[in-house]
């Protein structure tokens, strides 16, 4: 049997996902929002690896080196080789979008959620599983590689689709989802901090049981906003509007320009530049905003004059919950960072939108090492959260960024590629910085001042972004689809024309989208008022 004759795949075609007459958008920004709450907890995996470092009471460090380590079942696992799995999945993150955003497009978005679902969530799975058995190999295998690719699927599928439904507030549907992804660890943190809690039995933490029944979660959650998505059907847009001339704004294309083409021209890799360099900057903060805190203000963030190395183990233990606070802040404000700033790019326009990000933010961290050499924490961590709101802004803009400028018809293949931009500072950022500090430590610098000059080098990397999102212009007519290219894609893509539908609703289906929205707002609510509650100690709450 083919499989396009077969009940389950025909169920996955997405010509099966077209949307009828009457069906309501706002229906697909929950299902976006389920796959990438899911993802986020990227973010959040930090949460593991002191306990994966103790999962065999008694046992020694492993010492006989990285690779008999892969195997070994009789020594405990380091801080340092687990958290390669982080570095694993972002960098197969971008990998694979850059790979399959091309077949996505054809595929559709049912199809790629359903195996991102089977990739992060069956990834977890096994990965658990390798916990339990204790194979280092198996759990980089599991929730290394193959949860990357479903975190780079996960993430790329509901672009194009939120894009075409949305294209009079592309700026506002894309930050929805990616705010999922910003936010996923504030959910995903407490709950796997709890399951552990929960299943550590005879001293020994319940890492693997956690994972397996968060991949199950996973799956199950991810699966539902796969089979939520519909697709517009091509031409469709919503009634009453107007696409922009070209005249009334040129860095909105009407037109569109194809994959294959669009990577080589000069505009794709001008925004890859603009998104690498302020996720570098952003990561920057991101990787040291726990040991910053406390290096920089010691005990002067608990109201006494004395450095950090001064403190009692008492006050220690005060100083670190205080970071801990930021560090929720910042899973905080790099969430509502992506909605706010996505949507008021619809207004501002794409091009200015990054220019407020590169210039505040190379003010903002120009700032940083005044605000702590007055001891002048509350201005530090404001700052610091503002950081992170263009942080996660320039992630949730990108999107609508590259629709201005290639058009709609391949927006998600052409995302995929451009994320390749977020593996490169996902694994390069944070070895730079880490070696940047480890060399100024070496050389007698103060723990307080180690941070000043890799804050001043994120000013440098701000400023080429700066100039890049400047150089930005309208894409070369020569690289535009015909109307014959563009007719063949779109029979690839097996759309139907909207000519004759009825534009959508903004009422229908009114207890499905209650329900919808409860099942993503709920949770995300839940982590809100968690990250909130351990921010208060740094307010003297």
């Amino acid at each position: 049997m083919s499989i396009t004759t077969a009940p389950a795949a025909g169920l996955l075609q997405r010509e099966r996902t077209i949307a009828r007459p009457g069906f309501n958008r706002w229906l697909v920004p929950p299902a976006a929002l389920a796959i990438h709450l899911c993802i986020g907890m990227a973010y959040g995996f930090s949460v593991f690896w002191l306990p994966m470092s103790k999962l065999l009471p008694g046992a020694p460090m492993c010492s006989a080196g990285f690779i008999a380590e892969l195997t070994a079942t009789d020594c405990n696992w380091s801080v340092a080789d687990v958290t390669h799995i982080f570095e694993t999945f972002i960098a197969m993150l971008g990998i694979s979008a850059a790979i399959w955003g091309a077949w996505l497009e054809h595929a559709g978005p049912r199809k790629s959620g359903l195996i991102a679902a089977l990739c992060w969530g069956g990834g977890l799975i096994v990965g658990g599983y390798g916990v339990s058995i204790h194979q280092l190999w198996l759990v980089y295998l599991a929730c290394g590689f193959v949860g990357g690719i479903g975190q780079g699927l996960g993430y790329i599928t509901p672009v194009s689709t939120l894009i075409k439904w949305f294209p009079d507030r592309r700026g506002m549907a894309t930050g929805f989802a990616i705010m999922g992804y910003g936010g996923g660890a504030m959910i995903g943190s407490p709950l796997a901090v709890a399951l552990m809690g929960r299943f550590t039995h005879d001293a020994v933490p319940g890492v693997a049981t956690t994972l397996m029944v968060m991949g199950v979660l996973y799956l199950v959650a991810m699966s539902l906003g796969a089979f939520g998505f519909r697709v517009a059907p091509a031409g469709w847009k919503p009634a009453g509007w107007t696409a922009p001339s070209a005249s009334g704004n040129s860095m909105i294309t009407t037109r569109h320009v194809h994959l294959n083409v669009a990577w080589r021209t000069p505009q794709f890799w001008l925004i890859w530049g603009v998104l690498c360099m302020n996720v570098t900057a952003g990561i920057a903060v991101i990787a040291m905003a726990s040991p910053m805190l406390q290096e920089v203000f010691g005990g002067r963030l608990l109201g006494l004059d004395v450095g950090s190395t001064a403190l009692t183990d008492l006050q220690k233990a005060a100083l670190a919950a205080a970071a801990a606070g930021l560090v929720g802040l910042i899973s905080l404000f790099n969430s509502l960072g992506r909605i706010f700033w996505a949507s008021a790019s619809d207004f501002l326009g794409r091009k200015k939108t990054y220019f407020i990000f590169f210039t505040l933010g190379m003010l903002l961290y120009a700032l940083l090492p005044t605000w702590g050499h007055l001891a002048l924490a509350g201005l530090f961590v404001a700052s610091v959260c503002i950081i992170l709101t263009m942080y996660g802004g320039g992630f949730a803009t990108v999107p609508a960024y590259l629709a201005d400028i290639f058009g709609t018809q391949m927006v998600g293949a052409i995302h995929g590629r451009l994320i390749t931009a977020w593996s490169v500072a996902g694994v390069a950022g944070p070895a730079l910085i880490a070696k940047l500090r480890e060399t100024q430590l070496a050389h007698g610098i103060p723990k307080n001042l180690v941070y000043d000059r890799t804050l001043y080098i994120m000013v440098g990397l701000l400023f080429v972004g700066f100039i890049c999102n400047l150089l930005v212009r309208p894409v070369n007519e020569k690289h535009l689809m015909t109307p014959e290219q563009l007719e063949r894609e779109r029979s690839l893509q097996r759309e139907a024309i909207a000519a004759a539908a009825a534009p959508a609703s903004t009422t229908a289906n009114g207890p499905l989208l209650i329900i919808a929205w409860l099942a993503v707002g709920v949770p995300f609510v839940i982590g809100l008022y968690i990250a909130l509650k351990k921010a208060a100690p740094l307010f003297g709450l």
